[in-house]
């Protein structure tokens, strides 16, 4: 390998080098709120530490209050990577769907099996967050609630709906634009290459003109 090529991929592998040591970002997303009779639904829960340098631990606890009733309870606990389902109405339907190969969690999210109807209502997810500075520890409790209504079907919403118009709009118009351009453009070569044809054109008379005179004159000189 030579010296030139060396030092071409010596920037490379220290990208490489880099990117290595770069963690992925945490990022909080809302939960989606509507789910479908008989299939899977994740309920999406986020809680991202502000100062992610310093090291955390936490459990994830989940309460539930079904659409006709007026307290919560204890639905779900996650903690040391040891899920328990606490209340029965979820027994074999709920799976963990959160951060996963570390005490530090931030993202608590649940997947639920086999959705009824009767899982409509609200719920919390609570974070019980230490985070653990040198010489103290500060306790935190971050709580999301997700309101979910079950629906017999899907069912699209405006936005959705206005979404999908707007881009084959867009890809319309798209077209059309380049249908413009292709036609400018095609009728600027062409007339570049006409303009061309006739100075060729003018160009050969010239010379042919001007052998012609070359040749009368050198009949008359002899």
């Amino acid at each position: 390998m030579s010296a030139i090529q060396e030092l071409l991929l010596l920037p490379l592998a220290l990208l490489v080098l880099q990117a290595s040591l770069c963690y992925g970002a945490c990022v909080e997303v809302d939960s989606d709120t509507e789910a479908v009779a008989n299939e899977g639904f994740k309920l999406g829960c986020i809680s991202c530490k502000m100062r992610s340098e310093v090291p955390a631990a936490a459990s994830v606890d989940w309460q539930f209050k079904a659409s006709d009733e007026t307290n919560f309870t204890h639905l779900y606990h996650y903690e040391n990577e040891q899920p328990s389902i606490i209340d029965p109405r979820f027994y074999k339907r709920l799976e963990w769907n959160g951060t996963k190969g570390s005490k530090d969690l931030q993202d608590g999210s649940i997947f639920i099996h086999n959705v009824t109807f009767n899982d409509t209502g609200t719920y919390k997810c609570i974070f019980s967050r230490t985070l653990k500075y040198p010489n103290y520890e500060v306790p935190t409790e971050p709580t999301v609630t997700i309101v979910m209504k079950v629906v017999p079907q899907v069912t699209r919403g405006l936005a959705s709906i206005l979404s999908e118009v707007m881009m084959y709009v867009s890809i319309i118009g798209l077209q059309v634009w380049l249908v413009i351009e292709m036609i400018y453009c095609y009728r600027k070569i062409a007339a570049a290459g006409e303009e061309a044809l006739r100075e060729s054109a003018a160009e050969y008379l010239a010379v042919a003109s001007e052998s012609k005179d070359n040749c009368a004159g050198v009949q008359v000189a002899e």
